[in-house]
């Protein structure tokens, strides 16, 4: 029922945005008068989606509000080799003043850095390697740095304390977390060789669940959400299952227990599986978080656009713009957790279909 009516809300909060949209485009159809035309100028340079894709794109900042034209950011450093312009530079992001200035030859266009001569123009002929630090690498080590402090801390309690010391503090809140794991993952999907892959499990597990929660915060990276990275994490994925098998796998692959007029098509099929798989879990970690994020973002803009028809609107529109956002950003806080959940099961999902026939036999003796 609740869900429900969360669903009717919505239907009612975008009728109502779909009806005032429309009023004002037709009202912009008339005639008006010159300060009208000044404020439709105005609301035209508001655009939601070029702040959207800034928030969920990678950026060599992190910016965090700007109030009028001071901006509120942190630089990053920018490293750039082109071999024409004397090779290596190294400079802060801040000297750019958020690309409106030109600096040692370069200069920031949309979030990209280009090379450019003495008037100011791109010069296409000049090739610009960038090794910069941008934000989503940044966080990433953060989050790394973040989850061996945790994890040291842990297995050091563990070391001095044993098994035998009922455990305590942060020690206590992960410990429901490694045994749901190793007993609603590892166990049922790998047998008895869970304990060989537990390890890659635990760590694929808080490694996404930390980058999740941090990309929560504002003004952070949504590192989950850049395809480079779940790419990364897939590639290694795919990499631990192709070394996990064994010839029944590969014999399942390429002679399938099925009649010799099905095989040339099923054979295709079953050697496409293998790379099918880890390509669903790249895609499916990458689409949920950058979806949170773009919905999050989109009840924000709301207000915005609201605004741009009318003030009234746009304030009158405020809190339940907020309300929704706040809502969303409680599930989101509940996707951070399903996404790792998902990600580490169908791994071991993966790995143990990998293994099947060897668990047979052993069953078997």
């Amino acid at each position: 029922m609740a869900s429900k009516s969360v669903k009717s809300l919505l239907i009612v909060v975008f009728s109502i945005f779909s009806l005032l949209f429309s009023t004002g485009s037709l009202a912009n159809e008339t005639p008006q008068k010159e300060g009208e035309a000044a404020g439709n100028h105005e609301a035209a340079a508001f655009d939601p989606a070029k702040l959207i894709m800034e928030h969920i794109m990678d950026a060599h900042e992190f910016h965090f509000f700007s109030l009028g034209e001071t901006h509120v950011s942190i630089p990053l450093p920018v490293i750039l080799y082109a071999p024409d312009r004397g090779g290596f530079s190294v400079f802060s992001y801040g000297k750019f003043h958020h690309g409106h200035e030109v600096y040692n030859g370069f200069k920031s266009e949309e979030g990209k850095i280009v090379a450019v001569n003495e008037a100011g123009e791109v010069d296409e002929a000049v090739k610009v390697y960038d090794f910069s630090l941008t934000r989503n690498v940044v966080q990433m080590f953060l989050a790394l740095t973040l989850l061996l402090v945790l994890m040291i801390g842990v297995a050091n309690k563990y070391k001095k304390n044993g098994a035998k010391v009922a455990p305590s503090g942060f020690q206590n809140a992960i410990e429901p977390v490694f045994t749901f794991v190793r007993d609603e993952v590892g166990k049922p999907n790998l047998g008895h060789a869970y304990e060989k892959f537990m390890p890659y499990l635990l760590t694929v597990f808080f490694f996404i669940l930390i980058n999740n929660l941090v990309g929560l915060i504002p003004g952070s990276a949504n590192v989950t959400g850049n395809i480079a990275f779940t790419l990364v994490l897939g590639v290694i994925s795919f990499l631990v299952i192709l070394f996990s098998t064994n010839r029944h796998f590969w014999a399942h692959i390429f002679n399938p227990p099925v009649p010799g007029f099905v095989k040339p098509i099923l054979v295709p099929v079953e050697f496409l599986g293998i790379f099918t798989k880890p390509f669903a879990l790249i895609v499916r970690l990458f689409a949920n978080m950058v979806a949170g994020h773009i919905v999050i973002t989109c009840f924000v803009m709301l207000i915005f656009i609201f605004g741009a028809m009318s003030k009234v609107a746009g304030w009158g529109f405020a809190p339940v713009s907020l309300v929704f956002t706040i809502f969303i950003y409680f599930i989101e806080i509940l996707v951070a957790f399903i996404q790792a959940f998902i990600f580490t099961n169908l791994t071991a999902v993966f790995i143990g279909q990998s293994m099947e026939g060897a668990h047979h036999e052993e069953a078997h003796h």
